[in-house]
């Protein structure tokens, strides 16, 4: 059993070894110096050091599962994966290889882990195998969905000040691509490598539509989609942009009121269970328990 053990404690560092790798790749920072250094015409700092042997040995583990993986996955999670990677900002190293790889991997993972835990090739073995390697199979979509999410409310909440600077420098004159330009060197968090890389492929001759749609795209959040809707409504009408984005503020801040507000309602059924939980409880011990043992020591003498 010490074998057994031993085994498995090495295949879970082996797991968490990967999940590190996941996490430490998905610094937002260095994605959107990157998008930035694409709109300032200067090369992107290299990522790190190129190879020490652990990462290697990494990388070559990756592409063996990414080649037998991507045999038998379908196109759709392909696609899937690119899109995903799309709204998590494509974390610095990862590509949609490398996430076939990281599943494959974390799949052999599970199923070993599970045949050392059923005591080898019993039924008990396989299926404890089967299962953790069909949910070990999802950890990297899962991961990746996680920093999708947490990039999308870092968007959000940079998304009223970036329209409130957008707004100033168009009514103060400033070109449109311009003031995109200006504004993603200034404001802070995702929404600055979005801009960033949006300005850059208007740069480089995709019309200003496709750009504003592929950022509608990256970016599902409904107040997104409504902002890049109106401003490619107004470029194809000829409608100026000033008053476009000052309606546009407007409805950000409303929207951002009425969000706030219905998080604030979510607060008191959130709370519920913690109380039910936690304290109802402990509460009952400390009202009910001497009453409790004042009747449990009546019974016992009573008894005698």
């Amino acid at each position: 059993m010490t074998v057994v053990y031993a085994g498995a404690g090495l295949i879970a560092l082996a797991i968490a070894l990967a999940i590190l790798l996941l996490l430490r790749s998905s610094d937002d920072a260095q994605t959107v110096a990157k998008s930035l250094a694409l709109v300032a015409g200067a090369p992107s700092a290299p990522a790190g050091k190129a190879g020490s042997e652990t990462d290697n040995l990494v990388d070559r583990m990756l592409e063996l599962t990414a080649h037998l993986t991507g045999r038998i996955t379908p196109s759709s999670v392909t696609v899937r994966l690119a899109r995903n990677l799309d709204r998590a900002g494509h974390p610095v190293s990862w590509t949609v290889e490398r996430l076939l790889g990281a599943k494959g991997l974390c799949t052999i993972a599970g199923g070993a882990l599970g045949l050392l835990l059923g005591d080898g090739l019993t039924i008990q073995g396989v299926s404890f195998g089967l299962l953790l390697g069909a949910l070990l199979f999802f950890l990297p979509d899962l991961l990746l969905y996680n920093v999708a999410l947490r990039r999308q409310e870092q968007v959000m909440r940079g998304l009223a000040e970036m329209l409130d600077m957008l707004t100033i420098c168009v009514e103060a004159g400033q070109g449109f691509d311009a003031a995109l330009q200006e504004v993603s060197r200034n404001v802070q968090g995702p929404i600055a490598g979005e801009l960033a890389r949006m300005t850059a492929e208007i740069q480089i001759g995709t019309s200003r539509s496709e750009a504003f749609r592929g950022l509608g795209e990256r970016v599902n959040l409904a107040e997104v989609k409504s902002f890049v809707t109106a401003i490619a409504q107004a470029d194809k009408l000829g409608i100026p942009l000033a008053s476009v984005l000052r309606e546009q503020t407007t409805a950000m801040r409303l929207a951002r009121r009425q969000r706030a507000e219905a998080q604030a309602q979510k607060v008191t059924v959130k709370i519920l269970f913690p109380l039910i939980l936690c304290l109802f409880p402990a509460l009952i011990v400390v009202v009910v328990g001497p009453g409790g043992i004042r009747i449990a020591e009546m019974f016992s003498h009573a008894g005698h």
